[in-house]
């Protein structure tokens, strides 16, 4: 995804990458920093698969998406958080695939000149990722195979940033 406008007249560099391979979460944040000197924060947030859910062992996750509508889907997430607060980078990787325990899911990182508006546009980002975007995830347990459902809580963690009960589970467009 290339540069767009941000807040204000800021302008945000805005990637977003779904892919089967691993991230370098050092390298990742050093390209984020990169050549920016108004850069004085940088928050990020690693998911990771569990070996636990709703009292299962897991073994194995699959991520399933549909190539083009994830990636636009999570292009407006970014590009909404870039409206809200003054970004100087927003990058979110969200791997696909079948994933062990313990393995990057996905990377959110956000650069701001400060901390408040980079910790607030990354948990937003997640919190939006959670809910509105196309991701399909199946466990292998002891069972057999299960899809995973939407959780509750990420619905109500959205009422912060002003969606709330229909709207919340319709989604963006709500």
């Amino acid at each position: 995804m290339a540069a767009a406008a941000g807040h204000g007249s800021v302008a945000a560099l805005r990637q977003v990458r779904v892919q089967t391979a691993d991230f370098d979460l050092g390298a990742e944040v050093a390209l984020l920093r990169a050549g920016d000197p108004k850069v004085g924060a940088v928050v990020t947030f690693v998911g990771t698969v569990r070996d636990l859910n709703d009292g299962a062992a897991v073994a194995e996750m699959e991520l399933e998406h549909y190539p083009g509508m994830t990636e636009a889907a999570l292009g407006r997430i970014v590009d909404e958080a870039c409206t809200r607060w003054p970004l100087a980078a927003a990058l979110v990787i969200h791997r696909v695939g079948p994933l062990l325990p313990q393995e990057q899911i996905v990377l959110v990182a956000v650069s701001a000149a400060h901390r408040g508006e980079a910790f607030a546009a990354c948990e937003f980002i997640i919190d939006y990722l959670k809910t509105d975007a196309p991701f399909w995830k199946k466990e292998q347990t002891p069972a057999g195979a299960r899809w995973v459902d939407a959780r509750n809580s990420d619905d109500a963690a959205m009422t912060k940033w002003g969606r709330t009960g229909a709207a919340a589970a319709a989604g963006a467009d709500a």
